[in-house]
């Protein structure tokens, strides 16, 4: 793929590196290369030795495979739990209760708000106040850094209370949950949430008011689709251009491909091997219509009542969001214990059976698909999965392409700042996908 420059440099040569691309979850490089007044090259080439979680699966119990996969991310765990979970009961034909079904979508609100806060204050806002870092940037901010902590220690208190500790939960099986919580533990919540709802709506206006670079590109945006709901464990295949397909047909309409310059694969649409755009931005502007009456009002007084197709400000989209988990999970509680019932099942059982099952959650970071063939006796034949980072690798290096187009002359290390935040944009999890990046620029004339 080659862009024309929008604006041509009087420069020879150019080499820009970053030996380590900071505030990313994993390893990899970033290589542009201009020639002539081209962008010829962009490759983001994840090179983190490949985990082979999909290989050590094979011949595992089904009920194992939620407690393995989550430890393909300390970040983002109960995705890779649900998505598991969900898809082994497809497979076993399992339907558990409304109780069970409420108390899923409470747990991965508490993961949202630990991951998206984390992205948010941590590893994001530091671009755009100048700061190398969160710790450098807590010296002038320190009331907004300390308000982001508590915020996503409210998030770990979810997930310890529902999933039995903080990282990589262990209440979580095929069928429900090992224990349901109390009333009272859910209770004991609600008074830190509220004034986390509120610290919320702070850092959606916060983060609304940040300088955002120019960058509007034409996504194709993917993301489950729920009829009542903002998407998060359960949904059809939706798409801006028309898709609109049930899980199972996934991969008719999307594909991995190896690349060689990569240990990820790159996932692509099909037919047209086009790239595609996960994650807020994605849900946000199919779904935004199911967010609750609260956050919706927070949307119009921040002007964000639009699609969003500048991926810079996809950090006020995933405030929103935080907003929105810290609301849903109150009403979440407050409907458990206007309904607890002791005498609750807390899992559904299942005779173990061949099958083949198939199911996609929305991580932080955009959907999370899995695959799943058991033989006769529950074990696991064949498992794919694909992760958000995968999917958004493609779209990464589009963007690339076109901001070192419009950017072409800014300094050498203006030009590099904004293309390691252009990749922070996407809260990439580098080794889900197959701590650091390296950035190498090249223009050869």
């Amino acid at each position: 793929m080659q862009k024309e420059l929008s604006v041509k440099t009087g420069i020879k040569s150019r080499t820009i590196q970053v030996d380590y691309l900071a505030r990313v979850e994993g390893e990899g490089a970033l290589y542009i290369d201009v020639n002539d007044g081209t962008v010829d090259d962009v490759k983001l080439k994840i090179f983190e030795p490949p985990r082979f979680f999909e290989a050590f699966l094979k011949g595992r119990d089904h009920a194992e495979a939620p407690d393995i996969t989550a430890r393909i991310c300390g970040i983002c765990p109960v995705a890779y739990m649900m998505s598991a979970v969900h898809a082994m009961e497809a497979a076993l034909d399992i339907e558990v209760s409304d109780t069970v079904r409420s108390l899923r979508r409470l747990l991965y609100c508490g993961e949202w708000i630990e991951s998206h806060v984390l992205h948010i204050y941590m590893l994001h806002a530091p671009d755009f106040f100048g700061f190398a870092d969160a710790i450098r940037m807590a010296a002038g901010h320190k009331a907004a850094v300390e308000r982001g902590l508590r915020m996503k220690k409210a998030g770990n208190e979810l997930v310890r209370v529902l999933g039995g500790r903080e990282i990589h939960p262990i209440n979580v099986r095929v069928g429900g949950f090992y224990r349901l919580p109390e009333k009272n533990e859910l209770a004991a919540l609600l008074d830190e949430f509220r004034w986390a709802r509120d610290a919320a709506a702070e850092t959606v206006h916060w983060t609304a008011g940040f300088e955002f670079p120019e960058l509007s590109r034409d996504y194709e945006f993917v993301a489950l689709a729920h009829d009542e709901e903002y998407p998060m464990n359960e949904g059809r295949l939706a798409s801006n251009r028309g898709l609109d397909i049930a899980v199972d047909d996934y991969e008719a309409h999307f594909e991995e491909r190896h690349v060689e310059y990569t240990n990820a694969l790159h996932s692509v649409r099909t037919p047209g091997e086009t790239a595609y755009c996960v994650g807020p931005l994605a849900r946000f502007n199919l779904a935004r219509d199911k967010l609750s009456a609260a956050t919706r009002e927070l949307v119009d007084d921040t002007g964000f009542d639009r699609v969003i197709v500048n991926p810079f400000e996809s950090i006020v989209v995933r405030a929103i969001e935080v907003f929105y988990a810290f609301d849903e999970a109150i009403r979440l509680i407050e409907s458990y214990e206007a309904a607890y019932d002791p005498q609750c099942t807390p899992y559904a059982e299942a005779g173990r059976r061949a099958g083949v099952g198939m199911a996609a959650t929305e991580a932080p970071r955009g959907l999370l698909y899995h695959r799943y063939e058991l033989d006769a006796e529950g074990r696991i034949r064949v498992a794919k999965i694909v992760p958000p980072t995968s999917q958004n690798q493609k779209t990464i290096e589009d963007d690339l392409y076109d901001l070192v187009a419009a950017n072409i002359e800014l300094p050498q290390d203006d030009l590099t700042w904004r293309c390691e935040q252009a990749i922070r944009n996407y809260d990439p999890c580098i080794s889900c996908a197959t701590h650091f990046l390296k950035l190498h620029v090249r223009d050869v004339r």
